[in-house]
């Protein structure tokens, strides 16, 4: 890889420091993939804390790369691996990220997240659906139609459908909604695609809290991993109440139910998402940050900043 000019970028960290940096990283995702990894070597799936690595697509090999993000000159690095990781170039005996050639290769899909994530910072969040899209997505299934068929359900078939016709289901995610048993798409009181995304995503939606994570990963290495591991955290626990508050019975996982089908579990749900909306907001100012400090398109700026 052939060096170019040095000129001083924003932030120059010294060897000492970025590696500290790298490693700390490398021990916080250890610490957070271990149980997967555990669990993948014995092929014992758990439907909550697997869920981020078998819907994402990032790996724990992946995530434990540490990116300092864009502006970031890593002081003696010419000699380390990273010099030959996609997106990286070679600054005399540094490395930083090749801003210009990851925009080159991924801008539309900065222009889209940028859009998406500003989209859903400016509408008020939809507090109140309580989870009701996993119910959705086993309505009137038959045998073996059942996502999580490993884990029975806490109410019958007939119990469970019986819930969801009790409730007016409004789930604007597209891919929760795309998951509905055929029975259950004209209950829906939104109709979401994904040429509707932009326009329909809201902040109470747990699923778009979880996809935080998602487009971290997606467009890394521009992302800071302090920040993709930020999401990380969140849409663990936001799958949790995701599962706590579906029609599983997860008792032999230790895991408790929110029985959104009272009142007191309904309760329970919205307190929560509302604190998960909240911070999922957090993190989408600080990755709409991000993208604002690139070349994010005057048409993605000019219609979404916010």
């Amino acid at each position: 890889m052939p060096a170019v000019p040095a000129t001083r970028p924003a932030a120059v960290l010294g060897r000492d420091e970025w590696t500290a940096r790298a490693q700390a990283h490398a021990a916080r995702v250890d610490a957070a993939t271990a149980g997967h990894l555990a669990r993948r070597g014995r092929g014992v799936p758990h439907p909550v804390e697997d869920f981020l690595f078998r819907y994402y697509s990032a790996t724990p090999a992946q995530l434990r790369r540490w990116h300092p993000g864009a502006g970031v000159r890593l002081e003696g690095a010419a000699a380390d691996e990273r010099a030959e990781w996609r997106h990286y170039r070679v600054v005399g005996d540094d490395v930083e990220l090749d801003v210009e050639s990851f925009m080159a290769a991924r801008g539309s899909a900065v222009d889209f997240v940028y859009r998406l994530l500003a989209s859903t910072l400016s509408r008020p969040a939809r507090l109140g659906c309580f989870g009701l899209h996993e119910w959705a997505m086993v309505y009137r299934a038959g045998e073996g139609d059942i996502r999580h068929e490993q884990v029975p359900l806490r109410l019958s078939q007939a119990e469970t459908d019986a819930v969801v016709e009790r409730h007016q289901i409004a789930c604007s995610h597209f891919d929760a909604f795309r998951f509905f048993t055929r029975d259950a798409v004209s209950r829906n009181a939104i109709q979401p695609s994904r040429e509707t995304q932009v326009d329909l995503e809201q902040p109470g939606c747990l699923h778009a809290g979880m996809d935080t994570y998602k487009w971290a990963t997606k467009l890394s290495p521009l992302v800071p991993s302090d920040l993709t591991m930020d999401c990380f955290d969140l849409a663990m626990e936001i799958r949790l109440l995701d599962m706590q508050a579906s029609p599983y019975d997860l008792s032999a996982y230790d895991i408790a139910p929110v029985t959104i089908e009272t009142q007191a579990g309904k309760a329970a749900y919205v307190e929560r998402q509302r604190d998960f909306a909240d911070r999922s907001n957090a993190l989408r100012r600080r990755l709409i940050d991000v993208f604002a400090g690139v070349n994010v398109s005057q048409d993605a700026l000019g219609r979404d900043r916010t």
